[in-house]
């Protein structure tokens, strides 16, 4: 983005900003206010300012410039600011009789280089002037009037820009005039306002006239009735509008038109009352309180976001028309926020960009009081350069489902100023990074991204963290760290689910909230838990997999980007329940957090325990078990729904249950569910919403499975897989041939070394026995290496039974225990850095040992020590530990 999100320190008046404008380093503010006073924080006496306050630009002070607009009744007003091309003249326009002084009516000129009004310029305005555009001879005027110097001029006018005298220029309408811009070249001037006739011509909101005459050029009967335009800029690329309006139908949006012959290029019809609108360097900035984003196939209806930033084109070519209007461009990743504010509770009605010091900055005016959650009243403004703010931390997770491969994912960062962001994957605490991903996220939408290592080992396990960088080289804090054991054969049942296509699988392995992981293949269909779910609930409907709770009041999973579905999907999900009050499972809605007006492809229980399938395609069409097929016997079940050109079936536990004729559902954007959403006219109605038990295994698909892949998925989740046990040390130490008394069952690092001064470590582990009806397929022996310098070593390590007692608070060099001559695992060297590594260990060996109380001991030959971390450290992922997959024999 050409500006950061960060606010800079600026003065504040104590009303409300309508207009600004700059010139040579200098920001004009106009409005409803009486004084300015500094920054929040920061010492310094309020100011007299009545309704026109002068500050510069680099430093957000006051400069010397000082004009009251003042009116003898009434409260006077300054609503629209304009400078001459020559940068020497200021226009400002408005409700008042005088400026500091000198008499004027309601629009004034302003010598910018002394800071006082020319006495000459005194056209005749007596009604409120809302908007100004200046050429380099003529000013053009919008506004309540509807005489100009005792002539016709309804709500436009143009006037001399030099000495004021009323021009022929007659676009006359019947409404309001809000804004008024003129073309690039000179020839044509845009009109906006409320109203609907230019000329005796019929035209709403918007109308193109001839500069010099005013005659009508263009038309527009596209706008609805109940939206006026507040605002109009142009550039380039483009002429702009910002609406505003109220009631059902309304248009609060954008929209960009092309200058060559003033046809529509884009709507853009987020929902929130824009009041101003700024292209600059080919973005459209804008001022609004958009919070309704839906028909971008962006953010649902909640939270207002008072400042956006999107191109003035789309890049490549525009999507195709919806209900003939071409969306807009999607937003770009520039977040401040605001509030509503004072008076009519807007927010920001203003923007203008100043230069000083080869430095730009976004000043924004208007009712708000608070800018980025803290305290500022009416101007912020926001610098090109000294971008401060880091990216939020990753949350990571990770999961292996087969041999060879580790799907590292995370749910994106959320930066105030960047969408797109580069992420690092750092492996077994290495200090360089494994891989960089580069992935795009916004406020309301951070969908997940992954990347695959496929260096991993079978039965090894190893752990991950994530950071986030923006733009500017800020760089978040480590994720969490997260691990996972590669098996040593495939996961049948996760594997399937993958094989057959689904875009979204949410397994409900995840140990943080809000984050729910998405396993497909794609990985970017995350889910965001609202209202914390239960995590980790065991046993899940497949073994080695948890589950998720719900309470059946409020808690659900919601995907986390807006897509629209077709006529052909499939959704699968296993539950168990002893729910009285129904709910729904699975599903999918227009909304997030939010009870979705637009609700159907979902499965629900009703209050009795019997499962229902629908989709809505004019009417409600549902497929359901039999009245006595109730399913709420808290026992784990597996549901399906699918839609296809045979229409769709409902299949409970591996079989169909039923199917319907249905081939097509409602067209709206929106997001997935698992939990809980709006149920609201669907047959057989539960008492609730929401959902009370477990989820676990939820799938989407683009795809109609067919029943012998619904039958397979519900067989696998049967069938035996692999389990893994990590191990972690009773008791470890080492010996020291150069101290050869001192015990070491206390120290934080354990060191191995062959020759020189001898150093051996041991460790002892109390094994479990492997499960019923399993064999050890694997074991390796997992450490770290220290953070001193040299804790690597380039000597193979051997690990090696220990056959004699030891114990860690009396083993010293001159009591060590014997130990095995046969290693049952080496490591070739370990390199330099503080990292998790893997030895590979006889599983014959360990067999032998299972159920018993077993030592190892680390052995070398060589004279460069090894040093890592033991039980007794605190550092992540430190301690030494047996990581031992066990499975069908």
């Amino acid at each position: 983005m050409a500006f950061t999100a960060d606010e800079l320190p600026t003065w504040q008046p104590d009303g409300i900003v309508w207009a600004m404008a700059q010139a040579n380093g200098t920001v004009f503010a106009g409005g409803t206010f009486s004084a300015v006073r500094p920054p929040e924080g920061v010492a310094g006496a309020e100011r007299e300012a009545v309704n026109f306050v002068a500050l510069d630009a680099a430093t957000g002070n006051p400069t010397s410039c000082k004009l009251a607009f003042t009116i003898g009744e009434g409260t006077a007003t300054v609503r629209t600011l304009v400078v001459s091309k020559d940068q020497k003249t200021l226009y400002a326009g408005g409700y008042f009789g005088a400026v500091n002084g000198t008499p004027v009516s309601s629009l004034a000129a302003i010598d910018i280089a002394s800071c006082t009004p020319k006495a000459a310029f005194h056209p005749g305005f007596p009604a409120t002037v809302r908007g100004l555009a200046v050429t380099d001879d003529t000013l053009y005027a919008a506004g309540d009037f509807t005489t100009v110097e005792g002539q016709t001029r309804e709500r436009f006018a143009a006037v001399d820009a030099s000495s004021g005298a009323l021009k022929p220029f007659v676009a006359n309408v019947d409404e309001p005039g809000r804004a008024v811009e003129v073309t690039p070249d000179g020839k044509n001037v845009l009109l906006g306002g409320d109203f609907f006739t230019v000329n005796n011509a019929n035209s709403h909101a918007l109308a193109v006239v001839d500069a010099a005459s005013g005659a009508v050029k263009k038309t527009y009967t596209n706008i609805p009735s109940n939206s006026v335009v507040k605002d109009i800029s142009t550039d380039g690329t483009g002429f702009y509008t910002g609406h505003e309006g109220s009631g059902g139908g309304v248009f609060d949006g954008r929209i960009g038109l092309r200058l060559s012959d003033f046809t529509e290029k884009w709507r853009d019809r987020c929902l929130g009352a824009t009041q101003f609108v700024l292209p600059y360097e080919g973005v459209l900035y804008s001022s609004s309180h958009a919070h309704d984003c839906s028909t971008e196939l962006e953010f649902p209806d909640g939270k207002r976001h008072f400042m956006l930033a999107q191109p003035t084109n789309h890049e490549g070519a525009a999507p195709a028309p919806v209900d003939g209007f071409v969306r807009g461009p999607a937003k770009l990743g520039w977040h401040p926020t605001a509030n509503d504010g004072l008076g009519e509770g807007i927010g920001p009605r203003v923007m203008a960009v100043a230069e000083k010091n080869d430095v730009k900055y976004m000043w924004v005016g208007g009712e708000f009081t608070l800018i980025n959650g803290k305290a500022q009243q009416g101007l912020t403004r926001f610098a090109s350069t000294g971008d401060v703010g880091a990216p939020t931390t990753p949350v990571a997770s990770a999961s292996s489902v087969k041999p060879g491969e580790v799907q590292v994912r995370w749910r994106t960062s959320y930066d105030a100023d960047d969408s797109k962001l580069t992420y690092r994957i750092y492996r077994n605490g290495s200090a360089t990074p494994a891989a960089t991903v580069t992935a795009s996220s916004l406020e309301w939408e951070r969908p997940q991204a992954s990347w695959n290592d496929t260096t991993v080992k079978a039965g090894q396990s190893y752990t991950y963290r994530v950071t986030a960088t923006d733009a500017a080289g800020n760089t978040s804090a480590l994720s969490a760290t997260t691990s996972v054991t590669v098996p040593t054969a495939v996961q049948s049942y996760p594997n399937q689910v993958r094989t057959d296509g689904a875009e979204l699988y949410w397994r409900y392995d995840d140990a943080v909230t809000p984050y729910t992981a998405d396993s497909s293949v794609s990985g970017n269909r995350s889910g965001v838990q609202v209202n914390a779910p239960a995590l980790k609930q065991s046993p899940g409907a497949v073994p080695g997999s948890t589950a998720m709770g719900f309470n059946g009041t409020s808690q659900q999973v919601h995907s986390d980007r807006r897509q629209s579905v077709g006529n052909t999907f499939t959704i699968e999900t296993w539950f168990k329940t002893n729910t009285t009050r129904g709910g729904k499972l699975i599903g999918f809605g227009n909304n997030t957090t939010r009870s979705s007006g637009s609700n159907d492809r979902h499965i629900y229980m009703t209050n009795t325990g019997r499962l229902v399938f629908g989709v809505y395609n004019g009417s409600t069409r549902t497929v359901s078990t039999g009245l006595f097929e109730t399913y709420n016997d808290n026992k784990w079940h597996h549901v399906v729904g699918t839609q296809g050109p045979g229409g769709i079936t409902l299949y409970v536990d591996g079989q169909s249950k039923g199917s319907l004729n249905a081939t097509s559902n409602s067209a709206y954007a929106g997001y997935w569910h698992a939990g809980g959403d709006n149920l609201s006219g669907w047959p057989t109605r539960p008492t609730s919403n929401f959902f009370a038990g477990q989820l676990d295994e939820t799938a989407v698909y683009p795809t109609t499975l067919t029943q012998a892949q619904v039958k397979n998925h519900f067989d696998l989740a049967k069938a035996p897989t692999d389990t893994v046990s990590t191990v972690k040390t009773t008791e470890d130490t080492y010996i020291n041939q150069g101290a050869p008394s001192t015990a070491y069952g206390t120290a934080t690092s354990l060191a191995v070394r062959g020759s020189g001064s001898l150093y051996q470590a041991y460790m002892r582990f109390d094994l479990p026995a492997a499960p019923a009806g399993q064999v050890l397929k694997s074991a390796s022996l997992q450490f770290k290496t220290s953070t001193q310098a040299s804790a690597g070593t380039a000597d193979t390590v051997s690990v090696v039974p220990v056959t004699g007692n030891w114990s860690g608070a009396s083993t010293s060099f001159n009591t060590k225990p014997t130990l095995g001559t046969t290693p049952l695992g080496t490591i070739a060297g370990v390199p330099e850095g503080s990292a998790v590594h893997n030895v590979g260990l006889d599983t014959a060996a360990v067999t032998a040992v299972l159920g018993s109380s077993y030592s190892l001991g680390l052995t070398s030959s060589g004279t460069d020590p090894l040093w890592i971390w033991s039980s007794e450290s605190t550092a992540a992922e430190g301690t030494p530990q047996l990581v031992l997959t066990f499975g069908a024999k």
